[in-house]
């Protein structure tokens, strides 16, 4: 057993390097007598078919984050971690079914697009500012240092190498290809992924049961830490602070998943590039089903690998690599790489490729919906508002790079990080209550206007700051004392519905607002594909949570 890569290694990841690279390059070429405008660029054509929209939603949502920092919360934590992709299932179902009808029928390139068409130029110009900001100093970074992390940790490559390396990778064939490229290589990249995930689920859960196989280890792995097979955790748990029980299920979790799922450029762009509504929908709904597994690849793991450095004979048989870069409580970062270092020569590289897909697919989705939002909501409506064609597409690709840049930057400067997906959960959550209590209200109340909805916008900054930092013993009042964070989502996300519902009442004294949208029965009508796969997913759900409340 070697910590590094062997030659089997080596082989299988290049070959998934050149099939990634061979055809992203492939589907980015240029017809014969056509040049890429902006629907290619931006939304692959409108030809997308509903298995690539599913894969592709994957692919864009797991990355480094979830391999890396949901391994690591569920060392930290355990099973509750999961949550975040349960209910993410019911997310898409509701995403496909209430928002994607409305997005598609307007036709839009971008969620700035609907917020303009909704409320004003103004506002679009606030949160497209705000997006490009977060995917360049948040999500960019984060995964190119978590990418890099896990680069170091495996093979010893320098920080540094291992964010331009990933960098390039993503740039190759994003830049040039755009959403085409990206949506087409998410299809390999998912494969690569989901296989590459379970092959480290079931050694790690072998090496738990002493070679007796996936079965065993887990049936282990449950009883030696059955408080880390709790969905619902209790005050008396170190990461109820993260997790907060009851509400976990019906408070601040909703305000994430909606807001990630619903309301998120680079997510919901798939979608918006299919071939029709129903499309959309199939992909969704095959989405939320691949969502059901994902927790067995990215969190089992992190649980499995709690469980090996607590026991003593399991670490005298794994020998002296089991030493390199021990996860710890402080550290649990460090649960999924260090996982990586015990596979067998061949596997390694395979789940060093899904590793790797799940980060250059999300890198590479982060960075072409950068480039749409600044191409469409700013290029195209302040700098050049009669760009042609080749035009806005080459400002897509220039800021695309420019972003990657930046990103490369300000990755090394993240320093030792621990939780990742819970550090960006926390930070997302500041904003993410305000801009979806603007949305939600825009979607399905006519009377909201403009001014409530700018104005509830700015002032869900203080709100959840004053949640964040209010000092404890301020009084025996809930308002004031130190609750966890997605608790404080839950509440800001309803004071600011209040704000905007009260200015927005005052404005218009209860009448409907002028670009209100007209909500009907027909509008929503699903067919009875998506009916029955929602029915089953909920089901399933059901058990699920029943099983390991």
């Amino acid at each position: 057993m070697t910590a590094g890569f062997g030659t089997w290694d080596y082989v299988v990841f290049i070959s998934y390097a050149i099939l990634i690279l061979g055809v992203g390059l492939w589907v980015s070429r240029d017809k014969k007598g056509h040049q890429k405008n902006a629907e290619d660029y931006f939304l692959a054509s409108k030809s997308l078919p509903w298995w690539a929209i599913g894969a592709s939603l994957i692919a864009a949502n797991i990355s480094a984050e979830q391999f890396i920092g949901m391994s690591g919360s569920g060392f930290a934590s355990g099973l509750a971690i999961a949550s975040y992709e349960w209910m993410a299932a019911i997310t898409l179902i509701i995403v496909g079914k209430y928002f994607l009808p409305i997005f598609i029928e307007k036709g839009l390139y971008t969620i700035p697009e609907f917020v303009e068409k909704r409320y004003s130029t103004n506002l679009k110009t606030i949160l497209a500012v705000f997006w490009i900001a977060l995917y360049v100093f948040v999500n960019l970074t984060t995964v190119l240092y978590l990418g890099s992390l896990a680069l170091n940790t495996i093979l010893g490559i320098p920080l540094i190498y291992g964010v331009i390396g990933l960098a390039l990778f993503a740039a190759a064939y994003s830049l040039y290809g755009g959403l085409s490229a990206v949506a087409w290589t998410d299809v390999i990249q998912v494969i690569f992924l989901v296989l590459g995930g379970l092959v480290t689920t079931y050694l790690a859960l072998n090496t738990v049961s002493g070679g007796e196989g996936f079965i065993s280890g887990l049936t282990t792995v449950f009883e030696e830490v059955p408080e880390r097979f709790e969905m619902i955790l209790d005050k008396s748990n170190p990461e109820y602070k993260n997790l907060p029980g009851i509400g976990v299920l019906v408070g601040g979790m909703w305000v994430a998943n909606l807001y990630y799922w619903g309301f998120n450029q680079y997510i919901i762009q798939r979608t918006l590039a299919a071939k029709s509504l129903k499309e959309a929908q199939k992909g969704i709904l095959f989405a939320a089903v691949l969502k059901l597994i994902i927790p067995l690849i990215v969190v089992i793991p992190g649980i499995a690998a709690y469980v090996m450095i607590n026991d003593p004979e399991i670490m005298a048989r794994l020998g002296d690599v089991a030493a390199r870069n021990l996860p710890s409580l402080e550290q649990a970062d460090k649960a999924y790489p260090w996982l990586l270092q015990f596979l067998p020569t061949g596997l390694k590289g395979l789940a060093f490729a899904a590793l790797a897909a799940a980060i250059v697919s999300s890198l590479a989705s982060m960075l072409n919906s950068t480039s749409t939002i600044f191409t469409m909501d700013i290029y195209k409506q302040y700098i050049n508002k009669t760009a042609s064609d080749k035009a806005t597409v080459n400002t897509g690709r220039i800021s695309a790079f420019v972003a990657l840049v930046i990103a490369c930057i300000v990755a090394p400067l993240l320093g030792n990080l621990d939780q990742a997906f819970q550090f960006i959960q926390e930070y997302t959550g500041i904003v993410s209550p305000g801009i979806l209590a603007v949305f939600l209200l825009g979607l399905f109340w006519k009377k909201t206007t403009n001014k409530a909805a700018i104005i509830g916008a700015l002032a869900s900054i203080p709100i959840a700051m004053y949640f964040k930092v209010a000092p404890k013993g301020w009084s025996t009042s809930p308002f004031f004392v130190d609750v966890p964070f997605m608790d404080q989502m839950g509440l800001t996300l309803l004071l600011t519905m209040l704000v905007i519902a009260i200015f927005s009442y005052v404005q218009h004294k209860g009448a409907d607002d002028e670009k209100g949208i007209p909500i009907t029965k027909q509008l929503f009508k699903t067919s009875p594909l998506f009916n029955i796969g929602s029915f089953a997913v909920m089901i399933i759900l059901t058990v699920l949570y029943a099983l390991f409340w």
